[in-house]
């Protein structure tokens, strides 16, 4: 679903922004899903002692190009 939702909005992205009126041009060039921040959140265990819980987040990124000669 989140990925979707990525690439669902390049596709608008770059049909506002660059004036592409024929989105069945576009293709993905480009996709990557880099770290995001990580949530460091402290859970209490037997005998007084503390586990650290890491919630990971990512950056996900979609590029769309037009195909040669179209714009």
């Amino acid at each position: 679903m989140p990925v979707g939702k990525v690439l669902n909005s390049a596709i608008a992205n770059a049909a506002h922004n660059y004036n592409h009126s024929n989105v069945d041009d576009l293709y993905i060039s480009e996709a990557y899903v880099d770290e995001g921040p990580t949530l460091k959140r402290f859970r209490p265990r037997a005998q007084g002692r503390a586990y650290r819980i890491r919630k990971r987040t990512s950056h996900i990124t979609v590029v769309v190009s037009s195909k040669e000669g179209t714009r």
